[in-house]
């Protein structure tokens, strides 16, 4: 049944209703993520990429109170323009903003909520949140992990953040019985590096191998979605030891700021971004790049 509250972009539910092939793309990268006017170039060539590939884009946002799957130039370019006056809207937040009237750049919780009331199975993202360092502590564990838990949609990403405590992370997809698959690799990417340490549950050879298993784990009603890894390019991996070296400075800052929650993600990005002088920034575009042709590679499979 459709939902009251979503308005779907025409393109998207045509493809959808022929069984075309559709990737979410979330929004808190154009408004959150980098400064205007990169965002929305960039948000433009990420659509293009989709397409380029036959693939028909749904980039997930709430705007005016509306849920949409599917944004215009237009609208791309009003999300790149705001920036962070948008609220950043997780699953909590949707009420609030759907019953305010207001606009919302979603995250990777909010993107799977709305692709999921969709239909979309398929989301690519730069990296997904999980358990922070320290969390044994501030319990700060991100809605995205709750999320794959419960709704069926499957994230290409570049691992988790590496702002991130990964093992941890990685225990609580386990325990959610969330499967983390590595594409091409037995290796947990760590985001801004191809190598974290820490083993994938599957490695997974091909988006055909990879789109069978998702339709064999919903077919049996497994509830929730995956965890799909794949490595940044080698060309645009940086330097292990000098990406930690910078998070730690980065994390250290953070603290001493006191910033804490759902602020802490964007400032330890930006503050990232600063320290390796744009290099970190560079990186996280191209990983998504990267990660949206492989996105769309798997979509393909899943509709054939």
């Amino acid at each position: 049944m459709k939902n009251s509250y979503l308005d779907i972009k025409d393109e998207v539910a045509k493809a959808l209703k022929d069984g075309q092939p559709v990737i979410a793309l979330e929004s808190t990268i154009i408004s959150h993520g980098m400064p205007y006017p990169e965002n929305v170039e960039t948000a433009l060539k990420v659509e293009q990429i989709a397409r380029d590939a036959g693939v028909i884009p749904a980039t997930i946002a709430i705007i005016g109170g509306r849920l949409k799957a599917g944004l215009s130039a237009e609208e791309i370019e009003y999300f790149g323009k705001k920036g962070t006056a948008i609220h950043k809207a997780s699953r909590r937040d949707l009420p609030y903003l759907v019953s305010g009237g207001l606009d919302g750049a979603t995250t990777v919780a909010s993107t799977m909520i709305i692709a999921g009331m969709a239909g979309i199975p398929i989301f690519a993202t730069g990296g997904i949140g999980g358990v922070h360092r320290g969390a044994e502590n501030s319990f700060d564990i991100s809605a995205d992990l709750q999320e794959l838990a419960q709704t069926n949609v499957a994230v290409v990403c570049a691992g988790a953040k590496s702002i991130l405590d990964l093992g941890l992370t990685l225990e609580y997809l386990e325990t959610h019985g969330i499967p983390v698959l590595g594409y091409k690799t037995e290796e947990l990417p760590a985001f801004y590096t191809q190598k974290s340490g820490f083993k994938v549950d599957f490695a997974m050879e091909s988006p055909g191998q990879i789109a069978s298993l998702l339709k064999a784990k919903w077919d049996m009603n497994l509830k929730g979605g995956a965890v799909i890894a794949n490595p940044i390019p080698d060309e645009y991996s940086m330097d292990p030891d000098e990406i930690n070296t910078v998070i730690e400075q980065a994390l250290n800052d953070m603290d001493k700021e006191g910033i804490k929650g759902k602020e802490s993600t964007p400032y330890l990005l930006a503050r990232i971004a600063e320290l390796s002088g744009g290099n970190s920034l560079h990186s996280n575009v191209e990983l998504v790049f990267n990660n949206v042709r492989l996105a769309s590679r798997i979509s393909r499979e899943y509709c054939s």
